[in-house]
């Protein structure tokens, strides 16, 4: 099953994408959120279009894409998780998760404007997989539990201001919790419909010229085991998003530093989840 929310900001409608067309969720649910996700199963919201319980939406396609998921709880974000991305920053690759959080407001819409903040020098792509959690995960005892835990897949863009957050106190929050620094979508694709989320092909280009482009399959630590890991730290909470890290090709890491400015075209993809893109402004 794949959620999308449609409509512009503060108004969307939660919607289920099928071969056979948008159907209007609200029978089942107000929104996409987290107590959706730990209440209703896909099959169920199968169940309910098959049986006619689902108006079908017209016109959908000509309608605003937001975040396939209601404000997050809380960002959980992983640093520092590919063997690529490591290397290129310089940084040795970490025995334990490098985990940070980011505010949940800068979650947005996959095609909405990204805001290049005031003084920034030094903004940054990273193309992520997210994951949107779906039942509480506290204390897990093995790896194994997670996937229980796990709402759906999404394409998660953790923007990055890289003097705020490596230049003005190492606090990675600052530079990463910029107005619109999340967008996330367009779907929230179940986990039924992934069927080996450590073989997925991700990548970023920037006005046409690609970027980044790799697998999950280089994770230092999969999916499985951030879950497992977060659950020893903190509770997860249906809803909240993973972010689970980025491969190499980051500006950060590119030589020349080719950080964003206003008016560049961002592109992000990961195989079975779709497509985003997004064009960078200077903030109002």
């Amino acid at each position: 099953m794949r959620y999308r929310r449609l409509g512009e900001p503060g108004h969307e409608i939660p919607v289920a994408c099928t071969d056979q067309g948008l159907f209007d969720l609200r029978p089942l649910t107000d929104d996409v959120d987290g107590s959706f996700l730990a209440r209703v199963s896909p099959a169920v919201a199968s169940h309910a279009i098959e049986r006619g319980r689902l108006p079908d939406i017209k016109g959908g396609e000509d309608l605003r894409v937001g975040a396939p998921i209601a404000r997050p709880g809380k960002v959980v974000c992983i640093g520092l998780n590919y063997r690529d991305h490591a290397r290129e920053t310089g940084a040795v690759e970490p025995d334990e998760p490098v985990v940070f959080l980011k505010d949940p407001s800068t979650v947005v819409g996959p095609y909405d404007t990204v805001f290049v903040p005031r003084g920034s020098t030094k903004t940054d792509w990273e193309v992520e997989l997210g994951v949107v959690v779906g039942a509480d995960a506290r204390y897990l005892t093995d790896v194994r539990d997670a996937a229980a835990c796990i709402g759906g897949y999404v394409i998660s863009h953790d923007v990055s201001e890289r003097a705020f957050q490596l230049e003005r106190g190492g606090q990675w929050d600052k530079g990463k919790s910029c107005e619109t620094f999340n967008p996330v979508g367009p779907d929230l694709v179940t986990p039924d419909e992934v069927t080996d989320v450590q073989r997925l092909k991700l990548g970023l280009a920037v006005n046409g010229e690609l970027r980044q482009q790799s697998s999950t399959a280089e994770m230092l630590f999969g999916v499985h085991h951030l879950i497992w890991y977060l659950s020893q730290f903190m509770v997860l909470h249906p809803g909240d998003l993973i972010n689970t890290g980025t491969p190499a090709g980051v500006a950060l890491g590119t030589p020349g530093e080719p950080y964003l400015r206003a008016g560049d075209v961002v592109e992000l993809w990961i195989s079975g989840l779709g497509t985003a893109r997004q064009r960078f402004e200077a903030a109002p």
